[in-house]
């Protein structure tokens, strides 16, 4: 049997440690559940994440310090704004451009939910659900947009759900909310495309943060049973693929809504 070479191939390169390193990554909504994960998993891989918070300042510290305190090259760094206030995300942005330079990477994560069925849905409860997933999306692309389009490279990344595809009983704010950044994730996508910044969307399924464990296990149970897989999604398994949006190796997808929901759609 011929012996294993001993030397890489001279055609070969080893992957970078770090593919993320020198990049300045900002996370929206990312002291907790799946946002804390993705800022987690760009710090792991050497970025410098912005950890964005409304008001869960001891969290975003909490996240920040795992980051910086990591064998890893990244760092973490809590920026408070609410994404629905335009005068407060451009504070955030100045900040960001005085201590960091540009940014790279925007992952718009922030999302609340409000739900009700829509017969007893007020005015108040359908806008406070797009003004944090649909218009704090614009406010952050908007604050960020110049630096996105110059920048090499550049991701805007926004994270929907299987609800806006799928709808749900209850959930009418929500799925048209998560839905709006389909078509908003394609157009950016089209008009970025000469410049090499890249648009994409992930639509999670049920995932395993904080708001599905406090789901009463029967009903857990009967969710599990409408997903292929049978299981809940791994907040690492929605994060990693940021991760990999957020790199230069996917420099040729742009405008995809990719799916993380256990073959739902099967």
């Amino acid at each position: 049997m011929k012996a294993a070479p001993t030397t890489k191939p001279a055609n070969l390169e080893f992957p970078p440690r770090q593919p993320l390193a020198g990049r300045t990554c900002l996370v929206t909504g990312s002291s907790r559940g799946i946002g804390r994960g993705i800022a987690r998993e760009l710090g792991r891989y050497g970025a410098t994440v912005i950890i964005n918070y409304r008001s869960s300042e001891a969290d975003a510290q909490a996240v920040a310090e795992t980051i910086t305190d990591s064998d890893t090259d990244g760092t973490g760094h809590p920026v408070q704004a609410d994404v629905t206030d335009r005068a407060a995300v451009d504070a955030m942005s100045d900040a960001i451009h005085d201590e960091f330079g540009s940014l790279d990477v925007l992952v718009n994560n922030a999302g609340i939910t409000s739900d009700c069925t829509f017969a007893n849905m007020s005015a108040e409860e359908w806008h406070r659900v797009f003004d944090v997933s649909l218009h704090g999306t614009f406010n952050c692309t908007k604050a960020f947009y110049d630096d996105l389009e110059a920048v090499d490279d550049g991701r805007i990344i926004n994270i929907s759900s299987v609800i806006g595809k799928q709808g749900n009983v209850g959930q009418a704010n929500y799925a048209a909310a998560k839905s709006g950044l389909f078509g908003f994730t394609r157009s950016l996508a089209l008009e970025l495309a000469d410049t090499g910044t890249t648009a994409n969307c992930i639509a999670p399924g049920f995932t395993r943060t904080e708001m599905v464990e406090a789901i009463p296990d029967g009903i857990q149970d009967d969710l599990r049973e409408e997903i292929p897989l049978e299981r809940f999604a791994s907040v690492s398994e929605i994060a990693s693929l940021v991760r990999y949006l957020a790199s230069e190796e996917s420099g040729y997808i742009t405008g995809e809504v990719i799916d993380v929901n256990g073959g739902i759609d099967l």
